[in-house]
């Protein structure tokens, strides 16, 4: 089984329980998004507490992932603050049947670009499945020059890019995107994160999305990307404004996470405390107020 960058990649949590992976609940997160038919699912990425987790929780979540995806492709975060457990993470991964590595630029001290061409570069050296650029700045505090992009993506075994479609606004996002897709090997599958800006993002240019809520509203988020890839705007529109509120408040929360934890909370797909500490869900009110939408709305 290959990996076609295309389409829907869901990224579920990781769901927590007294400071342990809670297993079950994983299994049954990637079990609901194999249901909804994604393209492809992001296992232990950002929204999946990677950078939480031991090498050995990371091994083990990665084989439950793929055990229980089926057909469908499992990629796999491996960043690490150093190189040498990258290099370690990567080869578990792919011993662990991992279709594809996630790979972000982590640093205690932040990178130069000379420092992060030499991490995709010995990477690139010993793996033997595709590489994808993990562009997140909201997490890893880097950002990727065009120059810097342009380089690593004639890499040998870097396939796709995780581009955020919103950041720092979605004006200055599309614009980096109009520019910089045109100069890329035709190898590389342009794709994108940022919830709230990918359907306009898929409509002028990517071809994957790269989603967080997709994780846990994976037939809404593949309604979105349907609706998106056809051009379909008033569709667009009415997806758009059942995921508004959610996105909102993941606004208000600096990113997702913890308001997509609280919702699986609420929705049972995960029990109380399942965030890594010291992260905390969102404030008793905003519970309230998303017991209250996803009762409303019922998306899945």
């Amino acid at each position: 089984m290959s990996i076609s960058f295309h389409g829907l990649s869901a990224f579920p949590i990781t769901p927590m329980q007294q400071d342990k992976p809670d297993e079950a609940r994983f299994a049954a997160l990637i079990t609901r998004l194999v249901e909804a038919k994604v393209d492809s699912i992001g296992a232990l990425g950002s929204t999946g507490s990677y950078a939480f987790l031991t090498r050995t929780e990371r091994e083990k979540l990665t084989r439950l992932a793929v055990s229980h995806a089926g057909s469908i492709p499992v990629l796999v975060s491996i960043g690490a603050i150093h190189l040498r457990d990258t290099l370690l993470l990567a080869e578990d991964a792919q011993k662990a049947g991992a279709k594809a590595l996630l790979l972000p630029p982590m640093s205690y001290f932040p990178l130069r670009d000379e420092e992060v061409f030499t991490l995709y570069e010995t990477v690139n050296r010993h793996v033997s499945v595709p590489l994808i650029v993990y562009d997140t700045p909201g997490t890893t505090q880097f950002h990727f020059s065009d120059a810097l992009m342009q380089h690593i993506c004639k890499l040998s075994h870097v396939r796709s890019i995780k581009l955020p479609s919103g950041s720092p606004t979605a004006e200055e996002a599309a614009a980096r995107m109009a520019r910089l897709l045109p100069t890329l090997p035709e190898s590389i599958t342009p794709g994108i994160s940022g919830d709230p800006t990918a359907a306009q993002a898929l409509m002028h240019g990517a071809h994957i999305w790269y989603s967080e809520w997709g994780g846990l509203f994976p037939r809404l988020a593949r309604h979105l990307t349907d609706a998106a890839l056809a051009k379909n705007e008033a569709e667009i529109t009415r997806i758009e404004a059942i995921f508004a509120p959610f996105w909102a408040m993941s606004a208000r929360y600096n990113g997702s996470l913890r308001v997509i934890a609280s919702a699986a909370e609420i929705m049972n797909l995960a029990g109380p405390g399942a965030l890594p500490r010291p992260l905390q869900g969102v404030s008793q009110d905003d519970y309230d107020q998303l017991a209250t939408l996803i009762h409303t709305h019922q998306p899945a």
